[in-house]
């Protein structure tokens, strides 16, 4: 007989060891928010300035003035002065008395006649237009002098001004709601109204007519500091809803806080143009031509 073979028994599995429970991680400790700190006035009007510029693209100006000669009698006060505004952009002319600030505004909406020289507005020459058709073209006008009169109330100003742009009575409805302070004064006189209200409600009375270009002349002039922030403010309103603006302002701060570019003139001619911080880059410029530090 075969011997039969005995198997040997298999050999007991080694036991798994069980793995060890990995401890959770401890959270990240949540960072604190960064507050920014909050911007009043001027600086935050520089500050959303500076975001809208950075996003404005690179389009074709409203306005263009090419090299402009103007004369009063044999007096030569603007030789070749050159300067454009984009659309719903803030451009400020600045410089000392007598540089030739407001014979720039004047000859833009021919109320000094251009000798030599180009004025293009929206692509067409308007450089020997009549005032009264450069205003229907798209561009309102604010004096030095704000042209208020004593004895016709703020309603009375206004129904004027919309009848001449022949506009309808909503678009006063819409142009008294950005000026807070007038709509309260309506049946006042021109003559009751404090400095900083007349301003406004010329700078009203200019905007009837839905300017695409509005351009302001001293608009601060001879107004307590806090209506000159008041009207600032407002002016920064005007520019929120697309509307270009050409300021002269002897208040170098409160043009800065509304410029997007500026434009120094002395003695008839352009002596700089650039941006804000450009100009605060150029300490000699400002000393020279505009008399501060």
């Amino acid at each position: 007989m075969s011997k039969s073979v005995r198997k040997k028994p298999a050999a007991p599995k080694k036991p798994v060891a069980a793995k060890k429970p990995v401890a959770p991680k401890k959270p990240a400790a949540a960072k604190k928010p960064v507050v920014a700190k909050k911007q009043t006035g001027a600086k935050k009007l520089a500050a959303a300035k500076k975001v809208e510029t950075a996003k404005q693209p690179d389009v074709a100006p409203l306005l263009t003035v090419s090299d402009i000669h103007t004369y009063y009698g044999d007096s030569h006060v603007l030789q070749g002065v050159s300067l454009d505004v984009k659309p719903g952009e803030c451009v400020a002319l600045l410089g000392r008395n007598g540089a030739g600030k407001t014979t720039t505004l004047r000859s833009i909406v021919s109320l000094t006649p251009v000798r030599r020289g180009t004025v293009m507005f929206s692509g067409a020459d308007i450089t020997h237009s009549p005032t009264h058709r450069i205003i229907r073209e798209g561009i309102g006008y604010v004096p030095e002098d704000r042209g208020i009169f004593s004895s016709l109330s703020v309603h009375e100003h206004l129904d004027v001004a919309l009848w001449a742009a022949k506009k309808p009575v909503e678009r006063r409805d819409e142009v008294v709601k950005i000026f807070p302070r007038i709509s309260e004064r309506m049946e006042h006189f021109g003559q009751q109204l404090s400095g900083g209200e007349q301003q406004m409600l010329s700078i009203a009375r200019a905007l009837l007519s839905e300017p695409r270009l509005l351009i302001l002349d001293e608009p601060s002039e001879g107004l307590a500091p806090i209506i000159v922030d008041e009207v600032r403010d407002t002016l920064a309103r005007v520019k929120g809803t697309g509307t270009s603006i050409l300021l002269v302002e002897q208040n170098v701060a409160m043009a800065l806080a509304l410029a997007d570019r500026v434009v120094v003139l002395s003695q008839g001619m352009v002596q700089f143009t650039g941006t804000p911080d450009e100009l605060e880059a150029q300490p000699e410029i400002k000393d020279t031509y505009l008399g501060i530090a």
